[in-house]
């Protein structure tokens, strides 16, 4: 069956490494971290763990995008990153089918934890601010300030949440339901994650090493990433010039645990298989592979295990770029799929920091160092979720 084309025509994203698509590469390309220590709220493991935190306070984001003191962390983050995205074109959404495919796990924790210290210490807080709680709260706040006039949905799969978010505004586009689609999530730091992937003991207390056989843990992070998805009718009409097309997707869940993905990848290995069959794409035409690779144990060992059993002997450069931005969670899959496209645009591969040896299940060596004119049609991009959410996307050179 023949796919209408979909494109990418804009970008927003904000993380720990930059507040622009243009920061963003500059730091992969220099080869810039941003891991560091936590420094916006206080946290009993403020000590032990480092993080991918943004650069910005609150009271930064609300005065620069004049929004409320009380609004979420998450919902300010997605904001900035959609402000980017939709720059100049506010006002055309409402000639155009246009939707919002949002995505995020964490929500509005953050107003949530400050209500509750305040109660416990028997002080005036405003319940108000559990409004913002749901994950759905920062894509209504959205969908209102842009004019969305289409569907208006949240997704929260995981890690995997923003990617399913750019697969549905792929598939709705496909379909002939909407016409010009905003597609991807946010997630901020929260006490309450911290706390949840500590007790869990997949938080590394150094920057982490993903795909190495001495890594250790993750390094949580946060930020938004957006992509503004087009047919090729609403992209002319535009007069937009493409980034990239959204040629393969593809969901599957392997339901093997609540926390870990299967031992033998059996879930990214289908996923990866199925994006490749709907991209009518072999294996070798993979130039580059931006892999979910989290730095803990299980999930490096099962993503190379299917990596491995998916490519064989043929496997594209790869890289983890978590290791420059920490695992954004909710908002991984988009800040991956908009890397991937810097990688499509300017023709280069990102490097795998801190990796010194390979895994010794997989024998996988990532890429170490930045590397520019090489040939780079196709992109695969992973973001593989708790639950056994598992999510694979395919960007290609128009």
């Amino acid at each position: 069956m023949n796919r209408t084309p979909v494109y990418a025509i804009r970008t927003g994203i904000i993380s720990s490494i930059g507040k622009s698509a243009n920061e963003v590469f500059a730091a992969l390309k220099e080869g810039k971290s941003g891991i560091g220590r936590l420094s916006h709220f206080g946290s009993h493991h403020k000590d032990e763990i480092f993080v991918g935190e943004v650069p910005l306070t609150n009271g930064d984001l609300i005065d620069e995008l004049n929004c409320h003191e009380g609004d979420s962390r998450t919902m300010l983050l997605a904001m900035y990153a959609a402000n980017q995205a939709l720059y100049g074109l506010t006002g055309e959404l409402k000639h155009f089918r246009s939707a919002l495919i949002s995505a995020n796990t964490v929500g509005g924790m953050d107003r949530t934890e400050i209500y509750f210290d305040k109660k416990n210490k028997q002080l005036d807080s405003d319940a108000q601010q559990l409004l913002q709680h749901p994950c759905f709260s920062s894509t209504e706040k959205l969908a209102h300030r842009f004019g969305f006039n289409g569907m208006v949905t949240t997704i929260n799969t995981a890690c995997s949440s923003s990617v399913n978010a750019i697969i549905l505004g792929t598939r709705l586009i496909e379909n002939n339901k909407a016409d010009l689609v905003l597609a991807g999530g946010a997630d901020a730091l929260s006490k309450f994650t911290i706390n949840g992937f500590k007790s869990l003991m997949i938080l590394d207390d150094k920057p982490s090493l993903p795909f190495d056989s001495n890594r250790n843990g993750l390094n949580l992070g946060e930020g938004a990433g957006y992509v503004l998805l087009t047919s090729e009718k609403a992209m002319k009409e535009l007069g937009a010039t493409p980034l990239g097309r959204i040629s393969g997707y593809a969901n599957t869940n392997d339901a093997f645990h609540q926390t870990a993905s299967s031992p033998d990848g059996k879930g990214s290995n289908l996923a990866m298989q199925q994006a490749l069959k709907i991209a009518h794409l072999n294996e070798a035409q993979i130039d580059y592979l931006n892999v979910h690779g989290t730095g803990t144990h299980n999930n490096d060992l099962s993503e190379g295990m299917a990596i491995r059993s998916v490519f064989g002997e043929n496997i594209p450069a790869l890289s983890s770029t978590k290791s420059f931005t920490g695992h954004t969670l909710g908002a991984s899959g988009s800040i991956e799929a908009i890397i991937s496209l810097l990688s499509i645009q300017h023709q280069c591969l990102f490097p795998n920091l801190r990796f010194t040896s390979p895994i010794v299940e997989t024998g996988i060596v990532p890429i170490t160092e930045f590397k520019s004119d090489v040939s780079i049609k196709n992109v695969m991009s992973n973001s593989f979720g708790f639950g056994g959410n598992c999510s694979s996307i395919i960007i290609s050179q128009l």
